[in-house]
């Protein structure tokens, strides 16, 4: 897959995936106003522009990036393992994503509800599940 940012300084290259999931702790909503939607792209991601990233370190175990010219969300990566989730908004309409998990569910405010039906994981699950990250990303 292949995208870009909003003025084009960085352009993005993942391995194809088609699954969208979302975050709703506290960082990701307070980051970019409302809950992160993006896409599992492992560790094999290629980016051209890297000089134009802004890395900010916002946890033990991540980072987060974006775009100095035009501020559009890059990444958000996992540090000890190199993964990175990329916002799906900066890959094509015409990829056929499926909405499948959201995280932090018991984050969630109450003024926001998607109809999809998603695998729903709590805080405690998510940190179950990642165990080797750490923990406090609300």
């Amino acid at each position: 897959m292949k995208g870009h940012c909003l003025c084009g300084a960085i352009a993005i290259e993942a391995p194809d995936k088609t699954t969208v999931d979302a975050c709703h702790c506290g960082m990701c909503r307070r980051w970019g106003g409302g809950p992160a939607l993006g896409i599992a792209c492992g560790s094999n991601v290629q980016i051209e522009g890297a000089d134009k990233l802004k890395v900010y370190r916002s946890s033990d175990w991540a980072e987060r990036a974006f775009c100095s010219e035009c501020g559009t969300h890059v990444f958000y990566r996992l540090v000890p393992t190199q993964e990175y989730f990329v916002p799906v908004g900066l890959f094509s309409d015409e990829t056929p994503f499926e909405f499948t998990e959201q995280i932090f569910i018991d984050r969630k405010p109450s003024y926001y509800e998607f109809a999809n039906q998603t695998v729903n994981l709590t805080e405690a699950e998510v940190f179950a599940k990642f165990a080797s990250i750490g923990e406090g990303a609300t």
